[in-house]
């Protein structure tokens, strides 16, 4: 375990707390139903400045001329090792992730108090949890009681996340290189799906080679979970279930990533289940695709986070308009909204430890300006067209519903596409002939 990133991290909040104090837990676990668990899946924000993989756990971080990281978190224990697995314990623990000191996890109730009183600022995920609101409340409560010893609370508390997303906005190398492995395995999958698809088979059976493709390369599993919509179930945006047969004559569309060491890749490719794509489906994916493109050469330093929605939609407005769907001018279409019923969301988000990542879209500033890109941010660009049957659109192109999502860092020169799974009509025909 290299711990450097995660301490590099912590000693950056430690800067900016002044003479605060901040309490970071983990996750809990979660029952699935009766006595069986959700697989575990820790906090992202104690990830990010921890590493440390395991429940039951507190990053407690002092400020000061005498800066301390602590950590809190189960003790050794034998009987449920045996049941459950390793565990670091306090001792191990403090030394394998870079903390200056450690405690078992039951003695935080008791410490808490003491590790608050005179600090002038409590920082806390407020309300993002109502059981650590209330240990929190409890903990104050405890300081205010010994206030005739002189001891007094903190006079402010501060919402951490805001601090922590400001700085998880901006990958470090350390993030950059998993961002990059997470992508691809996650394209080696969908290639791998592309190959497998064949007429009549069900649309899990594709997730199923999603999968096996990612745990096969080393990935902890999905990041989210996953869409494999075939024919007009590509035109329900969240469509989960993937429990219908796959028509020979139609597209599907496979939206997913995967997960590797708490970092998502997210990836959506739409192909022919036949392995080739009709006049009509080719067009309308010609379209997004040129619009996917538009909007990756907008990605680039100093530009909004708008504007490569905005270079995406004219694109697709344009295209709505030759399909025949649109009449009149494209800037007449942009302004009164008219490609909505086909096209209804953004062209990307912010991608890092969660799908959607933390981090501000809008500025902080008194015009309420889009974010501006810099390098290190990453995200994702994802248009799509979804053409529902429907009176407005023509028979020959009910039930096409293609969306294109590449995952994109921003870089000082522009930008670099992570992700490179099979995305031409050529490539995509090609990996897709069965000779």
């Amino acid at each position: 375990m290299n711990h450097q990133p995660y301490s590099r991290r912590r000693q950056q909040v430690l800067d900016r707390l002044g003479d605060g104090v901040a309490v970071i837990p983990t996750a809990p676990e979660r029952l699935r139903n009766r006595d069986a668990h959700y697989p575990y899946r820790f906090d992202s924000y104690f990830w990010y400045l921890s590493g440390f993989p395991e429940p039951e756990a507190v990053i407690v971080l002092i400020g000061g001329k005498q800066a301390q990281s602590i950590l809190f978190c189960r003790e050794k224990n034998e009987e449920r090792e045996i049941w459950d697995g390793f565990r670091h314990g306090p001792a191990s623990a403090a030394e394998a992730f870079g903390f200056s000191e450690a405690h078992p996890i039951a003695s935080l109730d008791e410490k808490l108090p003491q590790l608050i009183a005179n600090r002038g600022t409590l920082w806390h995920s407020l309300g993002h949890d109502a059981e650590w609101d209330r240990r929190i409340a409890a903990a104050l409560n405890a300081v205010r009681a010994d206030s005739r010893s002189g001891t007094r609370a903190p006079g402010e508390i501060r919402d951490m996340r805001g601090l922590l997303d400001e700085m998880r906005l901006i990958k470090d190398a350390h993030e950059i290189d998993l961002m990059r492995r997470a992508a691809d395995i996650a394209s080696a999958g969908h290639a791998c799906a592309m190959r497998a698809c064949r007429p009549g088979m069900a649309e899990y059976e594709l997730e199923a080679e999603l999968s096996y493709e990612f745990r096969r390369r080393g990935a902890d599993g999905h990041a989210y979970t996953p869409i494999v919509a075939g024919g007009t179930n590509a035109c329900i945006l969240h469509y989960v279930q993937n429990d219908k047969l796959l028509a020979r004559h139609s597209l599907v569309l496979i939206d997913a990533g995967c997960e590797l060491a708490g970092y998502a890749s997210d990836i959506t490719r739409s192909f022919p289940v036949g392995g080739r794509f009709s006049a009509e489906q080719r067009e309308v994916y010609e379209i997004v695709l040129a619009a996917q493109q538009a909007a990756i050469e907008a990605v680039r330093p100093a530009a909004s986070f708008m504007d490569y929605h905005q270079a995406a939609l004219r694109v697709l407005t344009q295209g709505l308009i030759d399909l025949g769907l649109l009449a009149g001018s494209v800037d007449g279409a942009l302004e009164s909204e008219a490609y909505k019923p086909w096209y209804m969301h953004r062209t990307g988000h912010w991608l890092g430890l969660d799908v959607h990542d933390v981090g501000d879209y809008r500025s902080n500033t008194a015009d309420d300006a889009w974010t501006r890109l810099a390098p290190g941010m990453t995200l994702t660009v994802e248009p799509g067209l979804y053409l529902r049957p429907g009176a407005e659109v023509p028979r020959h192109l009910h039930g096409i519903g293609v969306r294109i999502e590449d995952d994109v860092l921003v870089t000082a020169e522009g930008c670099t596409v992570y992700t490179s799974a099979p995305k031409t009509v050529a490539e995509i025909e090609e990996v897709m002939r069965h000779d």
